[in-house]
């Protein structure tokens, strides 16, 4: 009976991830990590310095995230951190999480720097503030990013439960000396959180119940507005789809959440979750210190937006025209710059940060702009 009832309370305590987000299917499998039950395999040891909390029932990433980050939105970089955790819908009570990673004092570092660096100190700018978060969970899971024309995806959407809804009547069956006969495909346009739709692929293809997808559709073609040459094809992020259970050849998924209106034939690639940048901002740079234009030469551009929204400003969401492979990580900042009649210098218009660096594009979000910011101006990093 105790085993029993250690079972039943850490089932209790598994809690929903996020807020807003019905439970699904718990994890079927638990077993005993000392003092406790959990489904998943915690780790035994940790990286020096990793600060430590014990989950208590009741707990939630998204609570936990507002406890510790200061903003609940910013859950996903706590799941990051604890990797072992593989479904955050589910934790459960005596499972450790590594929150954060205690900072040294300098006078513990003094041994390691020599004296020029303790003449120096740490080099950080303490007016700066604290760190800020430079984006939202929409503007990295609601954008998308720009790859191959001909990209392949795993899986797609076949149908939804909306197609057994209509009325349907065989014409071959049915007296038209009654009446016509009645056809109706679907009794709803456009997918969304909550909908229950059916997926390709099924045990054969590799799916498995409570694996989380990206539901993506295939965009226009992006040329690059400086010099002409096409980047590929832009895929657009349409929301999160979550297995519910798999048969043979199909799947059964139900819409976790939406950006937009889904539809048949929409294709799914694996979910990855991203943590939201965090960075101390500094003041623009000074509209009477340009960058040469020489130094702009070659330099990263704002190739495309989403919806070719054609006037961008503070808050717009951006794709530049760089990857993994170009230097460029999410939390870096770049002043946006324009190019003017020859022999002046460039203008500064603003600053940006990057967000998410994908296969042949980035996602930034503009952070400051003292005029209209166009596809095609420059960017330098700060």
């Amino acid at each position: 009976m105790k085993r029993r009832g250690l079972l039943l309370a850490a089932l209790a305590g598994a809690v929903l991830a996020a807020s807003g987000v019905d439970a699904h299917e718990p994890p079927r499998t638990l077993h005993q990590v000392g003092d406790h039950w959990t489904a998943w395999d915690p780790p035994s040891s940790f990286e020096e310095g990793a600060e430590l909390y014990a989950i208590v029932r009741g707990d939630t990433l998204w609570d936990l995230a507002a406890r510790f980050y200061g903003d609940p939105y910013l859950w996903p970089q706590l799941w990051e951190r604890n990797q072992y955790i593989r479904d955050a819908h589910w934790i459960y009570p005596g499972d450790p999480l590594v929150v954060g990673f205690e900072v040294r004092p300098l006078e513990a570092l003094a041994d390691l720097q020599d004296a020029e660096e303790e003449e120096e100190g740490d080099g950080l700018d303490r007016s700066l503030g604290a760190p800020q978060a430079l984006g939202s969970e929409s503007d990295l899971y609601c954008s998308g990013y720009i790859a191959a024309a001909d990209r392949g995806f795993p899986y797609r959407i076949l149908g939804s439960e909306f197609q057994y809804l209509g009325p349907t009547l065989n014409w071959s069956r049915v007296d038209r000396r009654r009446g016509d006969a009645l056809t109706a495909p679907t009794a709803k346009v456009g997918l969304t959180m909550g909908d229950i739709i059916y997926l390709d692929g099924g045990e054969q293809g590799g799916l498995e119940p409570g694996s989380l997808y990206t539901a993506t559709r295939a965009g226009k073609m992006v040329s690059h507005p400086v010099t002409g040459e096409v980047m590929g094809r832009f895929y657009r992020f349409l929301g999160r789809v979550r297995v519910l259970s798999v048969q043979e050849t199909s799947a059964i998924g139900e819409v976790e959440s939406s950006c937009g209106p889904m539809e048949i034939g929409d294709v799914l690639e694996p979910f990855e979750p991203q943590p939201i940048p965090l960075r101390r901002r500094s003041p623009l740079r000074g509209v009477n210190d340009p960058v040469s234009r020489a130094a702009l030469a070659s330099a990263p551009a704002i190739v495309y937006t989403e919806d070719e929204v054609v006037s961008l400003g503070q808050h717009s969401v951006v794709f530049i025209d760089r990857g993994p492979g170009d230097d460029m990580t999410p939390g870096d900042f770049y002043t946006i710059y324009r190019l003017g009649p020859e022999g002046l210098p460039p203008m500064v218009l603003g600053e940006l940060a990057v967000l998410a660096v994908h296969e042949r594009s980035a996602v930034a979000r503009i952070l400051e702009a003292r005029y209209t910011v166009y596809v095609g101006d420059l960017l330098d990093p700060k």
